[in-house]
């Protein structure tokens, strides 16, 4: 018999009661944020959301994390991370995501450590075994449980929770890693990051909600839904003008559309 929604809310909840204390990984996105508020409800202050200031990701996420925490109550830490230091990581190789994962949950684990608290958690959901995550290697070297995964929550179950519980960003569209949008093998440093950050910011000023802007050098490739293509080229001129004002010489709408993974093996 199919476990319900409820049924697995009810094991997540026991679950997340059994660990004692728990860190999460919190990294603002929809399902690592439903975690750590149900940590919360489950542990009280015996709960703690990590959140890394990163240069792979937008300054505009880590604000986002910060302020949904406040409004919530959760207990937050944010730890600063430096995975450009790696060259393991900048060398872009197909296991990028995996030098990416195991640089967080090294400092999160000796946080966990400093402060005493028995488990390590992530965000990872049921539906996550489908695509490719290199990171989950990671994440089974540390030790760290998913309890999302573990109680067989998809993400569209994920989002339903979290409207319920009011989460101002429980339909957030799912959001990677800048380094997502550069070719494997493609050196990436902090130029590269910060050139996709702005030309990303770009369209999302221009109300595109769903958007990458891959990075092939001097070129922006943009990915857009296809809904959003032809909005896109009523609006070509401004987009183009403000891309080269971000680093790019030249700027290409993909007609396939808004790919996610799309350089994944």
């Amino acid at each position: 018999m199919a476990v319900t929604l409820k049924g697995k809310e009810n094991k997540l909840i026991a679950l997340l009661k059994s660990y004692g204390s728990a860190v999460v990984a919190y990294s603002g996105g929809t399902d690592s944020t439903l975690l750590a508020l149900l940590a919360k409800e489950a542990l009280g202050d015996k709960h703690l959301a990590v959140t890394a200031a990163s240069p792979t990701y937008t300054s505009a996420e880590l604000l986002q994390a910060k302020a949904i925490a406040k409004q919530f109550g959760l207990n937050l830490q944010v730890v600063t991370t430096d995975e450009l230091a790696d060259p393991k990581f900048t060398a872009n190789p197909v296991d990028r995501c995996y030098h990416c994962k195991n640089h967080l949950l090294k400092i999160v684990h000796a946080v966990a450590l400093q402060r005493g608290f028995t488990t390590v958690l992530d965000g990872s959901n049921a539906d996550d075994g489908r695509d490719y995550r290199p990171g989950r290697k990671a994440v089974r070297e540390w030790g760290v449980n998913s309890p999302l995964a573990e109680a067989g929550l998809t993400k569209a179950e994920i989002r339903r929770i979290a409207k319920r519980k009011k989460l101002p960003n429980w339909n957030k569209p799912a959001n990677a890693c800048l380094a997502s949008r550069v070719p494997y093998g493609t050196v990436i440093s902090a130029d590269v990051l910060s050139r996709i950050e702005r030309a990303e910011r770009v369209l999302s000023k221009m109300g595109f909600r769903h958007h990458r802007v891959r990075h092939h050098g001097e070129v922006a490739r943009i990915e857009l839904p296809p809904a959003a293509i032809s909005a896109a080229v009523k609006n070509r001129e401004r987009i183009v003008r403000r891309i080269n004002a971000a680093g790019y010489k030249f700027v290409t709408l993909d007609l396939a559309g808004y790919q996610m993974g799309c350089f994944n093996p």
